[in-house]
């Protein structure tokens, strides 16, 4: 059941800054010497996770998750045992569902508990405790999140509505989820793209369509599709935590993320050279790009509930299409050379900044700022409150399958009204594993 009310504005557009390259140090967008740590020139630090406290998820239970509306992670049909995959799965669905019971770990943490640790696992053998569950722990001013399967999820979010204006930054010191290392996808420790070789490893139970009655395994291999991160992304629902990878598609509203395909050689995806401002194939990068998506709210995908893309580069601006990684990160210089990724919401944009060591360019900040609506181009769900929208982007989107037909209704009616929440980690249930060590999230108010 959706528990969200859907909705948006049509403000007259403020001025959008062009995309800009500048050379200044990866902490501290205003250079060194200029502040105390964490300062930002117009913003007013107001919270803020150093990690120096010791956390550890071990120490709190596994709880398990029913789904349905007695859950207090039911959103929407396309919850992990959402109308939607009744629809697109038919029958098949629902016993496949049986085979698996998800179990989730939820803390608060920092100052008046501002953070919050959201983690889920599946039990497939039934001996009520979770398989292989990830940990969020920390550990020298450093938080370790560790997922050693990817049939789980671990993500650190804000615990209230973020403010109506606000910067929320994230400093990555360590990356391990897929990418190439030294030039190899299949790496000397037996891994593939990051994934461990053990077992199979599927998408299973979720997708947009196809036979739901295959046997596990028969599913679609990730090893050989994709691995990735969150290093930062605004969410437009309240108890944002891992879900299937349908509903993370359809519930974000800008995000920076990496999706590390493996050997991929297709024209869907496509890396900017920020040096030369040209597009390039994805295999003239090492896999370790960063898409910065800014949703909006055409529909990506004909079956499934994903928004179309808009991207920003130094390489000029694409509606669909080819996947633009912005850079190319380098993994190995970590964490050492640390990068810092932040979104802010300011004077009717969002602007999404990435800072470190990138291919190509060396230390390098980039800034991509675009309007609430600009260009007819609205930012999925960007109203926190009713009376920012007036409901001229509002649709409804058809299901259909061997579960019959299914209408999702008013996806953004007048009257509507979405929070910002931030979400880092890994949010998809059925893709992604690996290792990240994540440090000072910050968040900042105007001055």
């Amino acid at each position: 059941m959706r528990n969200l009310a859907r909705g948006a504005l049509a403000l007259a557009l403020p001025l959008v800054l062009p995309a800009t390259l500048c050379t200044v140090p990866a902490h501290g967008a205003d250079g060194p010497g200029t502040g105390p740590p964490g300062a930002r020139a117009g913003w007013r630090l107001v919270a803020a996770e150093p990690f120096n406290r010791h956390l550890d998820s071990g120490k709190v239970p596994w709880r398990p998750d029913g789904d349905g509306p007695s859950s207090p992670y039911n959103v929407d049909m396309y919850d992990n045992d959402g109308a939607y995959f009744d629809t697109v799965g038919g029958p098949a669905f629902r016993a496949q569902l049986a085979k698996m019971k998800t179990y989730r770990q939820s803390f608060t943490f920092g100052k008046r508990g501002w953070l919050t640790a959201e983690l889920a696992a599946r039990d497939t053998d039934g001996d009520g405790r979770p398989d292989a569950p990830p940990t969020l722990t920390s550990g020298k001013g450093v938080a370790h999140i560790d997922e050693p399967a990817h049939q789980a999820g671990v993500v650190i979010r804000s615990t209230r509505d973020l403010p109506a204006e606000y910067r929320v930054e994230m400093t990555l010191r360590g990356l391990d989820f897929g990418g190439q290392r030294n030039g190899l996808w299949d790496y000397p420790d037996g891994r593939i793209n990051g994934y461990s070789p053990e077992g199979c490893k599927t998408n299973f139970p979720w997708a947009s369509g196809g036979d739901f009655s295959r046997p596990e395994c028969a599913w679609a291999d990730v090893r050989t599709d994709s691995n990735g991160f969150y290093y930062m992304s605004i969410m437009d629902y309240r108890q944002v935590a891992p879900h299937n990878n349908v509903f993370v598609h359809g519930h974000r509203k800008v995000a920076m993320d990496g999706y590390n395909r493996y050997k991929y050689t297709g024209k869907g995806l496509l890396y900017c050279n920020p040096a030369t401002g040209e597009y390039e194939p994805y295999p003239a990068g090492t896999g370790n790009g960063v898409n910065a998506i800014f949703m909006t709210d055409d529909r990506r995908y004909a079956a499934m509930p994903g928004t179309e893309y808009l991207m920003e580069s130094e390489c000029g601006f694409r509606k669909g299409g080819a996947i633009v990684s912005t850079v190319d990160l380098r993994p190995e210089l970590l964490p050492r050379e640390p990068y810092t990724f932040a979104i802010e919401r300011r004077g009717g944009a969002y602007t999404m900044e990435m800072s470190g060591v990138f291919a190509h360019v060396g230390r390098a900040t980039f800034r991509y700022t675009r309007a609430f609506v600009q260009d007819g181009e609205p930012i999925w769900h960007y109203n926190q409150r009713p009376d920012e929208y007036d409901g001229r982007f509002n649709a409804d989107w058809t299901w259909q399958g061997p579960g019959g037909t299914l209408v999702d209704r008013d996806t953004w009616p007048a009257g509507s009204a979405y929070p910002d929440r931030f979400m880092i980690g890994d949010p998809h249930m059925n893709f992604y594993e690996g290792k990240a060590q994540v440090d000072d999230i910050r968040l900042y108010v105007p001055r």
